[in-house]
Formats: structure tokens, C-alpha cells, sequence
């Protein structure tokens, strides 16, 4: 893989013909149109096959796969284009290698709303391990809310990805809430009625395991946190299932405020089979703007968590979207609007504006005007930023990433993840 930037005056075609690939698989792959405009500062990922295979009438995914000792997953992530189907034209040029040096094994896992765009969560599902549906909730009762899941647990299936029960304190409200987890974990009542309930639930609907994600606890709560959760993986291990948490992005044991106090990373990781790293939102939509997860921020976090966590119990939380700030920012005042990869990109195009790159941070940015003349600076990720963030997991020796969310497109995210890693299926 070679991550391209593109340069003032280039084209699909100059920039395909400089590489020796085809510029129709290099305009697919980046989802750009190979006739139409690329932004100054743009990334293109180059990958270079090393066997291909013509489809001939008759054949399928299944049998080209077993032909050639391969899966039809990974004829799913080495060609873009089939978007997760299985649909083949007789003379249609399928890649069945490409010429990488993978840096290692790592398991992917991603989250979802079940209102998902049913063509978008096809495409990204080869190349995860699990998906997390977001979110089963926990009513007024300490009771489980219901998700409509049915969907996404089908497509996943379908096409080889684990599907991973998510449990949230999420209200009918969609709010993260407190007292919903206090109320689970101090009335061994209530617990022990939601710990059944998701036993019923991982068991009916065959998840592969359960991810717990309780926020904003007090530091009062943290035992209770963490001896719920150990108490969970003993409920769930006897039916093969395993468990996992999310975790504040702490620095420091004794780190104040409510998102970090309740989060103990050694107790945690203790009671559980993996934790999430929510390595994310440092640029949010009330904050000022800045990357949403700078790699310096990351760093620290990740060397904070390695001192009270196994490294191979770790995934590293993953952004895969961005922000696009009205300026002047006014702390309290302005609302960033959450926006996908590809939306920043095409905006750099509409407003012809040369995408910036910072180092330190190792994110993209760029500034614009609008058409009311307000001046706008828009930070987000590319092929660069995800490498370097997707990197860190060999580099500490994670067992893998979790990548938040599923919901906009962004083929880069997926060509980048499949380029340095093997992504086994469970």
C-alpha cells in the first residue's frame, strides 16, 4: 500500500499511469469519480495487486475462493467494488492478492445503529471481526430496552462477522444516565434481573459475547462497576461468551472527573476478556475545534493503560468521522456539525481549498467560507491519520481496534485497516 497526496494540477488517470494500476479500480477503490475533481492535499491509497482472477460464466465467489485457497471475506476486502455482494460479470477482473507486508493479526470490531444504510454496512462488514449493535439500554426499572436488531444481526452473519450484544446505560431517551447505573449497581435485585436478562438475550439472538459501556460513574461506583462486570464474565463464560468494556480515555489512575473516576483500568481489565479504549473526541461538537483524536492525546492514554492493563486485552477506539466548526468558536455558543470523511473531502472540492496536514497531530484540516460568507475549519481523518492510529496496535501489541462508527462511508478507513493487518474471523 502507498498512501498518495495529491498534488496541484493531478488526475485519476496521471496519478494511476505514475503508479502502473488501473485508474477505473483506483477511482472505485477511493470513491472518486475518475472524470471528476480531486482536492489539493487529498489521499489516495494505492494498493498493487500481485494475482488477479477474470470471472468466466458459471463461477461464484465461493468456488473463485476455493480455487485459488482463499475466503470469499477476503475476495470481499481485496475488491472494493463487489461492496460485500455477491453479484459477478463474466470478464469482471477480481483481485486476489495484493503485494503486502501485513504488520500482524488483529481483531476488528465496529458499532452500528440499526437505522444503517443497508448498502453501507455491507460494504464495511468483511473487514470486521464482530459488530456491536448500538445499543440495548437499560430501562427505569434497571430492566434491559429493546433493540431492533434483527437486520444488522442477519447481514453480519451473512457475511462472517460475530455479532457482539452491546449494553449501554442509554435511556428511552438516548442519554447516558447515572442513576440508571447506580441503580444496577447497588441493588443486587435489579442486577441480578439485568444480568439474566442479558444471559436470555446473548443466548437468544446467538451474540458472540457481550460489550458493556457504563458512563459517567462516580468514583464511588467503581468497585461496584468492576464487580458487576466480573460477575457478568462468570455468567457468560460457561456459555463460551466473553465480555468486554468500554474505558474512559484516562491518563492517570487518580484522573478527575465524572467520565474517568468510575472507570478503574486495572479492575476493569480484571473482571473482563477486553477493553475498549474510547481514544476519541478530544475535538467534539461543543469543544474547540482541533482533531478529534490527535495521536500525542492518544499516546498518553495508551502509555497510561499498558501500566495497568495486559496490552493483548486492549483494542484501540478508533474515530472514522469528523467536525466542521462555524468560527469565531464561542465556548458554549458553537455547535460543531458532525460530519463523515468523504463529506470533508467533497467540501475541500466545492469551495476548491487545499487540505492541510498537521504533523503533530497527524490529521487533516482545512478552513473554507460559505456561501453566507462565515468561515468554517473542518478537521477529520484520511488515509494518513488512519494509518498512523492504526499502527499503535502492533506497535503496543493490542489485540485489536474498535472503530466508532459505522454510520458514514469512508472506503479509505478499510483499504488502510486491510493493507496492515489480517483480520481473522471468530
Amino acid at each position: 500500500m502507498t498512501i498518495h497526496v495529491v498534488q496541484s494540477g493531478e488526475s485519476v488517470d496521471s496519478i494511476a499511469a505514475s503508479y502502473g494500476v488501473d485508474p477505473a479500480r483506483l477511482a472505485a477503490d477511493n470513491a472518486v469519480s475518475t472524470s471528476g475533481s480531486l482536492a489539493v492535499g487529498q489521499t489516495l491509497v494505492i494498493r498493487f495487486p500481485r494475482q488477479v482472477h477474470a470471472v468466466r460464466a458459471g463461477e461464484t465467489l465461493s468456488s473463485i475462493a476455493a480455487a485459488y485457497g482463499t475466503t470469499v471475506r477476503q475476495l470481499w476486502r481485496n475488491n472494493w467494488s463487489l461492496a460485500g455482494g455477491e453479484a459477478l460479470v463474466s470478464g469482471q477482473v477480481l483481485v486476489v492478492s495484493y503485494f503486502e507486508e501485513k504488520l500482524g493479526s488483529a481483531l476488528s470490531n465496529g458499532y452500528a445503529y440499526p437505522y444503517i444504510e443497508p448498502d453501507l454496512l455491507a460494504e464495511q462488514l468483511p473487514y470486521l471481526t464482530c459488530l456491536s449493535p448500538f445499543t440495548y439500554g437499560i430501562n427505569a426499572s434497571g430492566g434491559l430496552l429493546p433493540l431492533e436488531d434483527d437486520a444488522l444481526l442477519s447481514a453480519a452473519r451473512l457475511r462472517g462477522t460475530a455479532p457482539v450484544m452491546h449494553l449501554s446505560t442509554l435511556t428511552e431517551s438516548g442519554q447516558f444516565d447515572t442513576q440508571r447505573a447506580e441503580l444496577v449497581l447497588t441493588d443486587m435485585a435489579v442486577q441480578d434481573q439485568l444480568v439474566a436478562e442479558v444471559i436470555q438475550t446473548v443466548l437468544r439472538r446467538g451474540y458472540a459475547g457481550v460489550d458493556v459501556d457504563f458512563e459517567f460513574l462516580p468514583g464511588q461506583l467503581a468497585a461496584a462497576y468492576a464487580a458487576f462486570l466480573d460477575r457478568l464474565r462468570r455468567r457468560l463464560q460457561p456459555q463460551g461468551r466473553f465480555l468486554w468494556a468500554a474505558l474512559a480515555p484516562k491518563t492517570s489512575a487518580g484522573q478527575r472527573g465524572l467520565l474517568y473516576e468510575g472507570h478503574d483500568y486495572a479492575a476493569v481489565a480484571a473482571a473482563t476478556d477486553g477493553v475498549l479504549l474510547m481514544t476519541y473526541e478530544w475535538g467534539y461538537t461543543y469543544g474547540p475545534p482541533m482533531a478529534v483524536a490527535p495521536l500525542p492525546n492518544v499516546r498518553a492514554v495508551l502509555d497510561y493503560a499498558v501500566t495497568a492493563i495486559p496490552a493483548g486485552k486492549i483494542f484501540l477506539g478508533v474515530p472514522n468521522y469528523g467536525y466542521d466548526w462555524p468560527l469565531p468558536f464561542v465556548q458554549g455558543s458553537t455547535r460543531a456539525e458532525s460530519i463523515s470523511n468523504q463529506r470533508a473531502i467533497e467540501l475541500a472540492i466545492q469551495y476548491e481549498i487545499a487540505i492541510q496536514y498537521d504533523e503533530t497531530a497527524q490529521a487533516p484540516y482545512f478552513y473554507y467560507t460559505d456561501s453566507a460568507g462565515t468561515v468554517h475549519v473542518v478537521w477529520f481523518e484520511d488515509a494518513r491519520s488512519m494509518a498512523a492510529k492504526l499502527r499503535l496496535v502492533a506497535e503496543y501489541g493490542f489485540q485489536g481496534m474498535g472503530f466508532w462508527n459505522l454510520m458514514r462511508p469512508f472506503s479509505q478507513t478499510w483499504l488502510v485497516l486491510d493493507s496492515l493487518y489480517d483480520l481473522p474471523a471468530l
